[in-house]
């Protein structure tokens, strides 16, 4: 069992490394990364700003209010190509010598899952310092500490069922037909454009069930710096989401031949 966690651990390292000098050598997908969800920032936070100016809108400034939205939606569309990546992998017979190789399976679900965990915290915490210059403020230190853990956490989740669903279709077009299909309805029946207030009773309760809306919440109370027991509740339960979807992946990997 110490050989099996220690060779996990030493494989799931060099992994991790091997994807992050790859990533390293093209820097610029990672700001290309950042164009979209700046663009949902200028152009939602100008088409919807009207809304701040409702009775009982929780602040002042839409873009405030936007932000951990805009931050949650690039976890979310990030971690939904992870697996067109892998496919592309399949494609040039990388991912098939690593299945041959003397390697844990499982360090390879999980050095993808941190690679892509590792891209997205750097967007996001580029994207954080650009919206709080455009006025939707900084979170303090303690608050961006746990901006990073939401955005792990929803980032594992996601990439995980991307992975698994790659492995499974292992073809190209119907994976990007089934991750539009999943990421906007998360989006729409989140609390990333408006409060769950102002959604129609069966949207909300749609809602309850949603990780993104977690995540949004989670992300909110960072930047409000009220890190109490709802927040507590939503680290818990992503976790959870996190979890069971890296466990659904492992046992999709190790299942192919």
């Amino acid at each position: 069992m110490r050989a099996y966690r220690t060779h996990f651990i030493s494989d799931t390292r060099y992994l991790f490394l091997k994807s992050l000098k790859l990533t390293w050598r093209m820097p610029m997908w990672t700001f290309f990364g950042l164009v979209q969800p700046l663009l949902w920032l200028l152009i939602f936070g100008q088409l919807f700003k009207g809304l701040s100016k409702l009775p009982k809108f929780p602040t002042k400034d839409y873009v405030q209010f936007l932000t951990p939205g805009v931050i949650v939606m690039t976890v979310l569309f990030g971690a939904s190509w992870s697996g067109v990546s892998l496919l592309r992998d399949l494609r040039n017979g990388v991912m098939e010598r690593l299945l041959v190789a003397p390697i844990v399976r499982s360090s390879i679900v999980l050095s993808r899952l941190l690679h892509n965990g590792f891209t997205v915290i750097v967007q996001v915490s580029l994207l954080v310092v650009v919206a709080a210059l455009i006025g939707a403020g900084f979170p303090n230190a303690h608050g961006l500490f746990f901006v990073c853990i939401v955005v792990l956490l929803l980032s594992l989740g996601f990439s995980a069922i991307s992975n698994a669903l790659a492995m499974r279709l292992k073809q190209e077009e119907p994976l990007v037909v089934m991750g539009n299909m999943l990421t906007l309805p998360l989006l729409f029946f989140s609390s990333a454009l408006v409060p769950v207030d102002f959604m129609p009773h069966w949207m909300q309760l749609v809602s309850r069930m949603n990780p993104v809306s977690y995540g949004v919440e989670a992300v909110r109370a960072c930047y409000e710096g009220q890190l109490f027991q709802p927040f507590w509740m939503s680290i818990g339960i992503l976790s959870i989401f996190s979890l069971f979807s890296m466990a659904v992946a492992v046992m999709t990997f190790q299942k192919v031949e």
